[in-house]
């Protein structure tokens, strides 16, 4: 859907400290006309006012503002009042780790901060930013818990050397990758990632996920070795493949066109990993908008694997698993929390 589910446009509200922004997002998504801009606040006491004024479907809303910062105001949000936010954030290191906060706090997605001072790409911005915003208004969201790790089945053992394991996500897909590797025991099988993501951000999310796993997390480079009990990210901007060399895997990086509009790309990630270790793989499809990754799900059953979809009931968007689902491309459609444990049995294989 692109409008809220009684067939008007999604209402948002736009909370930043700066003017010129404000003026700039409702302008950028007052020019879809399945949105409306019904407000803009430039911090969250006049936003927390606003909200119960204008009940907007969807806020954006940015993280450094005067009198509360966004995370404070975001907890105080997701627990008070559950509703979907689009975090606008700097595209810095430092802007990615708070980012990464505020998707653990259940903000629906983020988009960084326009460039002001170039007006070339900026039809290129409103398309992402409106599709953002739409896709946030139809997200399932609800109140965060803290939880612990699952327990791993004592019972299996999934050290191995020649099985692989690859997830895909987007919208909603930084915290979901970060339950699935909390589930995961220190000596799982090589893993890889490919998670929609700018490149200012990949790093830090793959040293959020290293502190929450047992298995070693890190962003993949050109060339490195795939070992058990690591786990590989994508780096924003970059494709990321598996390709066999000997009896080993490898990394290799590139810099090729976007694939599904995205680099990097899951259907290029699935799609190497199918051709290179066919049965002895692996992998989920987690939550996301629009199709990417369904087309290389499907690749991977067609070549013996093991393949699952996120369930809807527990998507931020059920877009890209559900594009795999229509596909035929998933041989199970689970709920978030045993997707860990699905692709562990699926590579204890003889």
């Amino acid at each position: 859907m692109t409008a809220a589910s009684d067939g008007r446009p999604v209402r948002v509200l736009v909370v930043d400290d700066s003017a010129l922004i404000r003026q700039l997002m409702t302008e950028l998504l007052a020019a879809d006309p399945g949105i409306q801009v019904v407000g803009a606040a430039a911090d969250p006491f006049i936003a927390r006012e606003k909200i119960k004024q204008l009940q907007p479907d969807v806020l954006t809303l940015d993280i450094e503002m005067p009198r509360m910062d966004g995370l404070t105001f975001l907890q105080n949000l997701m627990r008070l009042r559950p509703m979907p936010v689009v975090m606008v954030s700097s595209l810095t290191e430092a802007g990615a780790s708070v980012t990464l906060d505020a998707l653990a706090l259940g903000a629906v997605d983020f988009v960084t901060k326009p460039g002001l001072d170039v007006a070339r790409g900026m039809a290129e911005y409103a398309t992402l930013l409106q599709a953002k915003v739409k896709a946030a208004a139809n997200a399932r969201v609800a109140r965060r818990e803290v939880r612990a790790a699952s327990a791993t089945p004592s019972a299996m053992s999934y050290r191995t050397t020649d099985r692989l394991i690859a997830i895909g996500a987007s919208t909603g897909g930084t915290e979901a990758i970060r339950e699935v590797m909390s589930s995961m025991p220190a000596d799982a099988p090589a893993l890889v990632i490919a998670q929609h993501i700018p490149a200012q951000f990949s790093r830090p999310f793959a040293e959020r996920l290293d502190r929450h796993s047992r298995m070693t997390v890190i962003e993949a480079e050109d060339g490195r070795q795939i070992l058990p009990g690591h786990a590989y990210v994508a780096p924003g901007g970059r494709h990321l493949r598996v390709q066999r060399s000997g009896a080993r895997w490898v990394c290799r990086l590139g810099d090729d066109a976007p694939v599904n509009g995205h680099r990097p790309s899951v259907d290029v990630l699935f799609e190497s990993v199918a051709a290179q270790a066919g049965r002895n793989a692996s992998a989920a499809l987690l939550t996301g908008m629009g199709e990417d990754g369904a087309r290389g799900l499907l690749a991977l059953r067609d070549a013996g694997a093991t393949t699952l979809a996120q369930d809807a009931a527990t998507c931020v968007v059920w877009g890209m698993p559900g594009a795999a689902v229509a596909r035929g491309a998933a041989q199970q459609v689970v709920p978030l929390q045993d997707v860990a444990t699905r692709l562990l049995v699926g590579t204890d294989r003889d």
